[in-house]
């Protein structure tokens, strides 16, 4: 219960403030806040994703996943795909000098620069796409749209599973998520997606032909959560992190919405 309680004020708390800066921030403030959550998420990617290596992780390596996830995410304030493919360039070329001059002293060293690689990719690409999408015409709503079914379909999982739950979903990688948790938050993601739109867009066809984009958009949430899940049981470590009281670490909060993103823009840009 107190988990739930600490849940809910967490959320209570921040979202007056998202919803400021995701409808009357300028873009540049709204990549700023996309920037700081990129880095408190590889930062604990990093930890999770090294968490049986015998060394600590390298600070080079930080380093430079930081810098990828604040320019990664600036450079989308363009608006330009060339910007964020020649930034993970420039990620690349670092990372290469960085195993020519680590290479005779750490044994492991191709491993360590593809784990950081997928969480360059994982993590502030993604969320660099969700500028994108803020940049678009009605992109405030949007962003706003897409949170509501990515969080609509945690929170439903989380419920429908917690009082419903009778069928294991992946009893390897997360024992607690069920079959009946992950359709009821597709159901419930899918309804917020659709009342979201007939209210904020008035227009029933977009609120229909959205109710395929709010499904895929929260069946990629839920792949998202599971591939996090997993890589914790494989670093043997139950939470992300303990910056959210009553959700864990910042990657606990938006695992499913990094697969969601991408998702979402694929319909932004070839369906609505």
């Amino acid at each position: 219960m107190m988990q739930h309680f600490k849940r809910w004020l967490t959320a209570l708390i921040l979202v007056p403030f998202l919803l400021w800066v995701i409808i009357k921030g300028s873009i540049l403030l709204f990549a700023a806040l996309v920037s700081g959550v990129s880095i408190f998420a590889i930062f604990e990617y990093l930890d999770i994703i090294c968490a049986n290596d015998t060394d600590p992780v390298s600070q080079t390596t930080r380093i430079v996943s930081y810098v990828a996830c604040i320019v990664l995410v600036m450079g989308a304030c363009i608006g330009s795909w060339q910007i964020l493919f020649f930034i993970l360039a420039l990620d690349m070329i670092a990372l290469c000098v960085f195993v020519l001059a680590r290479f005779s002293t750490v044994p492991h060293i191709f491993d360590l620069v593809a784990r950081q690689v997928l969480g360059v990719v994982y993590i502030p690409l993604s969320l660099a796409t969700l500028v994108l999408i803020r940049n678009m015409a009605g992109g405030a709503l949007w962003v706003i749209w897409l949170l509501i079914v990515c969080f609509a379909n945690d929170t439903g999982a989380l419920y429908v599973g917690t009082f419903k739950g009778k069928h294991k979903l992946a009893p390897k990688i997360s024992p607690n998520k069920t079959i009946e948790g992950a359709v009821g938050g597709l159901v419930i993601s899918v309804t917020a997606g659709f009342v979201f739109n007939l209210i904020f867009f008035h227009d029933i066809l977009l609120a229909l032909i959205c109710i395929p984009c709010a499904l895929c958009v929260a069946v990629a949430g839920q792949v998202g959560d599971l591939f996090e899940s997993a890589m914790k049981r494989v670093g043997h470590i139950k939470d992300s992190g303990k910056i959210l009281p009553g959700h864990g670490g910042m990657l606990d909060r938006i695992d499913g919405l990094l697969l969601a993103i991408p998702v979402f823009y694929f319909f932004s840009v070839f369906v609505l």
